[in-house]
């Protein structure tokens, strides 16, 4: 036997460590933990300190990370809540999906991207974490106020409208050419899964709990649920789409029945494990040494439409309910965050973006990943302070109605 450390083991025990340390200072700072384990990567990377420099293995349980951060996304989105939504968040969702990624393609085109590199850009300016924007305000304790039901059921259809717009993407990008017939049948396949795993899928899960509960293996459903998991991810791989996206609807199909067989904080515990190698490989990835004065106002003009598009193409659907409910809305919508780095990697592990274009996208992430949790305190506490009305002649103050 040897007596020496196992490097992959070491390995994984330092870039967890630093990733949960990076991302406890940052939650200390009121900002969101993924940011700090983005940045450890950075930090201890190739890149810059050299510190760490993650293997292939290691690189593999980072995407095994993604692929359960969207099987969680999809648990918490329940199909029935969806089909119950109303029009206004449905708007907002196709409103914030197509123009930002018009925006973006528009800009970048103009500045003389290779196109595949500027439809992933674009497409990574479409999805909004509404992770990110969900604790800001639960932590406000305005979560069942009429801006935050609209964000949460918009980023829902948002998150949707993303993998549908991902896996047309990843195909057209994969042939390296733009055939209407293809993008045809691209288009019907994604949205064909979509329908499938929200109208269908919760139906053979039903049919499948008597079994289950006849079964004898511990946690049956849970090990059915992370059987179909990576089934229909190795299966999204196989029709020409990203492997997160049969990950996300395989998550949708046990939406119904997540809270009954607590499919939602044991999946979660996985991911606490998994999802910083990610973070921290997405970082490791980013090598510092594109940036320079053209980059650097390209990633600050694309930061600047990823905001701007977000708060009109979600803030003017809503404008009927007021400015202070669309500007809510449009800001609570901002972040991009996981589904955004994810669809960034994906394209430069599949060589169609360059490691400034991924500069781009991480760079852009982090600013509107920081700017909605902000801009929200501020305009619920400015809210909050015009409610209270002095009444000078009780020295008390009253709620306007």
């Amino acid at each position: 036997m040897t007596h020496g450390a196992d490097p992959f083991l070491l390995q994984l025990l330092v870039i967890f460590l630093w990733a949960k340390i990076f991302g406890e200072l940052f939650e200390q700072l009121s900002l969101p933990a993924v940011l700090g384990e983005i940045l450890a990567g950075v930090v201890l990377g190739p890149y810059l300190t050299g510190f760490i420099v993650p293997t292939g293995a290691t690189t593999s349980i980072g995407e095994l990370g993604a692929i359960f951060l969207l099987f969680t996304v999809g648990l918490q989105t329940r199909p029935k809540e969806l089909i119950r939504i109303g029009a206004s968040a449905v708007g907002v969702a196709l409103a914030g999906v197509a123009l930002p990624f018009l925006m973006g393609l528009a800009f970048l085109l103009i500045r003389h991207h290779p196109g595949h590199e500027a439809v992933f850009i674009a497409a990574a300016m479409v999805a909004t974490s509404v992770g990110i924007t969900a604790r800001v305000l639960e932590d406000l304790g305005v979560i069942q106020t009429r801006p935050a039901k609209i964000i949460l059921g918009a980023a829902v259809f948002d998150d949707i409208l993303g993998m549908v717009l991902l896996a047309v993407v990843v195909g057209l990008v994969s042939s390296g050419t733009i055939a209407w017939i293809q993008l045809g049948v691209l288009l019907v396949e994604a949205v064909g899964f979509a329908l499938i795993m929200i109208f269908f899928a919760p139906h053979v899960i039903q049919r499948m709990r008597p079994g289950l509960e006849r079964m004898e293996t511990h946690n049956a459903p849970l090990v059915l649920a992370l059987g179909i998991c990576l089934a229909l991810s190795v299966g999204a791989e196989k029709i020409g789409m990203a492997s997160i996206i049969g990950a996300f609807f395989a998550g949708l199909a046990f939406a119904e029945y997540a809270p009954e067989w607590h499919l939602t904080p044991r999946v979660a515990g996985i991911n606490e494990f998994l999802a910083p190698f990610f973070f921290f490989v997405m970082g490791a990835k980013l090598n510092l040494n594109v940036f320079n004065g053209s980059l650097w106002l390209a990633a600050g003009v694309i930061s600047i439409l990823a905001i701007i598009s977000k708060l009109l193409g979600c803030g003017l659907p809503v404008l009927r309910e007021g400015w202070d409910t669309a500007l809510k809305v449009g800001v609570g919508m901002t972040p991009r965050g996981e589904v955004g780095l994810i669809i960034a990697l994906l394209g430069l592990q599949m060589k169609m973006i360059s490691d400034a274009a991924y500069a781009i996208v991480v760079f852009m992430t982090g600013v509107t990943t920081i700017f909605a949790p902000i801009m929200l305190r501020f305009l619920y506490r400015k809210q909050e302070r015009k409610d209270e009305v002095p009444q000078y002649d009780t020295g008390e103050t009253v709620e306007r109605v």
